[in-house]
């Protein structure tokens, strides 16, 4: 069973997503929240496996709920609803820790599998758009090391020479299947990549590893 706490200051929007996630048999929601302060407060007492999170909330907003929220370092994930594919938000939600973003209306199915896909670890953005909302703030990426410095990350540095090639193309927004197919390698191969890649690198999901490309700029935005 998939616990659920909702954020959001909207009572329908709140009533809405109860009811929707109620009528499945392997979703449960554990509570409420109206702003950032309660969904900080409630997630640190409910423990659930998901947060779905409102950007734009009183006081606390889901921005800086989500950084509270991780950096407990507990289960729980967090998936943000936007207003658009590209809200001015979106960029710092990823860089708070959030495992993924859904678009506020958002069809059923795909809220519903999406907070399913964060629950079990894996990302919801589409890597198409993972990549474009990057480059489409790339300005906010830290600088990184400059020309004379040539000190390796020390995330990297546990990774094989085929692990840091395989971060590279996630960052390039390459899914599993097109990993495997241009690499010549098994998908399950990949899989088991990804994964060794994940817990290495300290990234808490896909969307994570992607930052952390470019943040050591095994990519470079476009």
């Amino acid at each position: 069973m998939t616990t659920v706490l909702i954020a959001d200051d909207q009572p329908l929007q709140r009533f809405g997503f109860r009811m929707l996630l109620e009528s499945q048999d392997d979703l449960t929601v554990l509570g409420e929240a109206t702003n950032g302060s309660e969904a900080v407060r409630m997630s640190a007492e409910l423990h659930p496996d998901v947060v779905l999170m409102d950007i734009r909330m009183p006081g606390m907003d889901g921005i800086e709920a989500t950084r509270r929220i991780v950096a407990t370092g507990d289960r729980t994930r967090v998936l943000i609803l936007t207003t658009f594919d590209l809200d001015e938000y979106a960029h710092a939600g990823l860089r708070a820790g959030a495992s993924g973003f859904l678009i506020k209306d958002a069809q059923p199915e795909e809220l519903l599998s999406g907070i399913r896909a964060v629950a079990t670890g894996d990302a919801v953005v589409a890597p198409s758009l993972t990549r474009r909302l990057l480059d489409a703030y790339a300005h906010h990426l830290p600088t990184g090391s400059t020309p004379e410095d040539t000190t390796p990350d020390p995330r990297l540095t546990a990774l094989t020479e085929r692990e840091r090639e395989i971060l590279t193309v996630i960052g390039k927004g390459w899914t599993n299947t097109e990993i495997a197919a241009r690499l010549h390698l098994a998908e399950s191969t990949v899989k088991t990549h990804v994964g060794r890649i994940l817990a290495k690198t300290g990234s808490r999901d896909r969307i994570q590893a992607v930052i952390l490309a470019y943040d050591t700029k095994l990519v470079e935005p476009s």
